[in-house]
């Protein structure tokens, strides 16, 4: 028997609702796939680059808060190898800082300076020659007294400060104390602050140290 003869101008019959749905179905199983290696294919370009976006914060007033990966900026100066602007973390200490300046120099005095105290944010810490008086200049950088040979209360060592008058070395240790667990002298007057100096004491000194 023979097949009846197809009609070639017989129009195409309609998709049952079974076909349509299931070229539906396919349709949106190969839109997923798709999603997915996008995905994919975007994690991994994240995780070859190590790339790491880090978006400020703000406070209720509007302040911009620092990225947490912040870090501080000091000046290390002196008998050192490599006497630079340097960036540490939050809460290194000063021998960080001298040791990304390459380390003491030969003829550094390596007791003049406090290697466990934190660093702060714009500080310069300048460590001191070997036999160098209070007023002398380190190699490369003036030394621990600032400018004009007074002595700065954020950087002076405890020899340094025992120099001034009524300064005897506990009231120099009291000083480096208050220092480093108060932060930076913002001003001569906060002297005030630390046991043992009064007005009389403060008076005297006034004129010769700086912040």
């Amino acid at each position: 028997m023979t097949a009846p003869p197809v009609d070639p101008e017989e129009p195409e019959r309609p998709a049952t609702p079974d076909a349509r749905r299931r070229i539906g179905v396919g349709a949106i199983l190969v839109i997923v796939l798709l999603a997915f290696a996008a995905v994919v294919v975007i994690g991994m370009l994240r995780g070859a680059t190590g790339t790491q976006i880090v978006t400020a914060s703000t406070t209720p007033s509007g302040t911009v808060l620092a990225p947490a990966t912040a870090g501080v900026y000091v000046h290390v100066a002196g008998a050192v190898r490599e006497v630079g602007l340097y960036r540490l973390d939050v809460g290194d200490r000063v021998a960080d800082a001298i040791a990304l300046a390459g380390g003491f120099a030969d003829d550094a005095d390596r007791a003049g300076v406090n290697l466990a105290r934190a660093v702060t944010d714009g500080e310069q810490i300048v460590v001191p020659v070997l036999g160098a008086t209070p007023d002398a200049v380190a190699p490369g950088a003036a030394a621990n007294g600032a400018a004009g040979g007074l002595i700065d209360l954020n950087s002076a060592t405890a020899d340094q400060l025992d120099t001034l008058p009524r300064v005897g070395p506990a009231m120099a240790e009291r000083i480096i104390s208050w220092r480093e667990q108060n932060g930076r002298f913002t001003s001569v007057d906060d002297l005030l602050s630390v046991p043992g100096i009064g007005d009389k004491m403060l008076a005297a000194i006034r004129e010769l140290v700086r912040v």
